[in-house]
């Protein structure tokens, strides 16, 4: 084999080479080109946390987590004996004012009434002797046999019994009539209040069954039976299954004009199906890392949005944590 010969092989292997790898690129660089872009989300569902009003000690757990329950099932019980002395305290309230307002609706006993009675009219009694007294001694005066300072002691007898007659005859109208009206509503407003102190501990004492406000499922349960709640403490979590979507974060360049109301398709990896859904929330992400350059140099940043979406027909066995795909 000649020296030429020999170099046109070498030539032509490594063309070939050269072509091979310019073809292995070519078509690496439009299959990657075309491979679709996947948007990863995850299921979520409302929860809500049962809590108390009331601190207490757990007497009772009536479920478990992963109990389906509905609305007004019993779930805890909780010991507040600090709550039922308070009960004892408003209603002891209650009784006293109930008490008094009786009192001033019905008004003075009998007894008293008569006492007052009998006090006036002793007091018209000595008024009558007290006036034919100042009247006598008058008539003397006038005649010149009684002195002026007789009539005039006379005269002050008689005005101070007729202000006593007044007075007595005062305080036996009073006893007739009873209290007066200001202080019957007064004591009535007495009774009010009491009874909305009574309501007041009552619904604290309601507080510590808890029940379920909303159909769902137990997802967490924190304390233990014996252990101490206070004020506000969650006692559990509940999911509410019939409210669940999926949240999606995707790239503003990857929206594609995507607006509330419009509908897509996303896979399940969990049921190797594919489910409708309906956008209901979009929302800029927080401006922390949320930011992604689309160049080395950085000439523009792509923000991200938080896209929310309703599978559009019921979806029996999604549960919260599953992923969603979309391509």
């Amino acid at each position: 084999m000649s020296a030429k010969t020999q170099h046109n092989n070498i030539l032509l292997a490594v063309i070939g080479f050269t072509t091979v790898v310019i073809i292995v690129a070519v078509i690496g660089f439009f299959a990657l080109d075309r491979s679709p872009e996947i948007i990863q989300g995850e299921v979520e569902v409302t929860e809500y946390r049962v809590s108390s009003k009331v601190p207490g000690r757990i007497l009772e757990l009536r479920v478990k987590e992963g109990d389906f329950v509905r609305v007004g099932d019993t779930l805890a019980i909780l010991d507040a004996p600090e709550v039922e002395a308070k009960k004892a305290q408003a209603m002891s309230a209650e009784d006293a004012a109930s008490a008094m307002s009786q009192m001033a609706q019905a008004g003075a006993r009998q007894e008293q009434v008569s006492a007052a009675y009998q006090i006036w009219q002793q007091a018209k009694a000595g008024l009558e002797i007290a006036h034919k007294s100042y009247e006598r001694v008058q008539r003397l005066y006038d005649e010149g046999v009684m002195s002026a300072q007789k009539r005039d002691e006379a005269l002050a007898n008689y005005k101070a019994l007729e202000a006593q007659e007044k007075a007595a005859k005062s305080q036996y109208e009073m006893a007739k009539n009873g209290a007066r009206r200001e202080e019957k509503l007064a004591a009535q407003a007495q009774v009010n209040r009491a009874k909305g102190a009574v309501q007041e501990v009552n619904s604290y004492i309601h507080e510590t069954v808890q029940v379920a406000q909303i159909a769902g499922e137990v997802s967490s349960v924190y304390p233990k039976v014996g252990e101490l709640v206070g004020t506000g403490s969650p006692i559990m979590s509940i999911s509410v299954m019939e409210d669940m979507w999926g949240t999606f974060n995707v790239r503003e360049d990857q929206l594609k004009g995507l607006k509330v109301g419009d509908t897509f398709t996303a896979y399940s990896p969990a049921f190797n199906k594919e489910l409708k859904m309906k956008v209901f929330y979009i929302k800029d992400e927080g401006a922390y890392a949320v930011w992604k350059a689309t160049k080395a140099n950085g000439q523009y940043d792509l923000k991200t949005f938080e896209v929310k979406a309703r599978p559009i027909e019921r979806f029996d066995g999604l549960r919260p944590g599953m992923s969603l795909i979309i391509k």
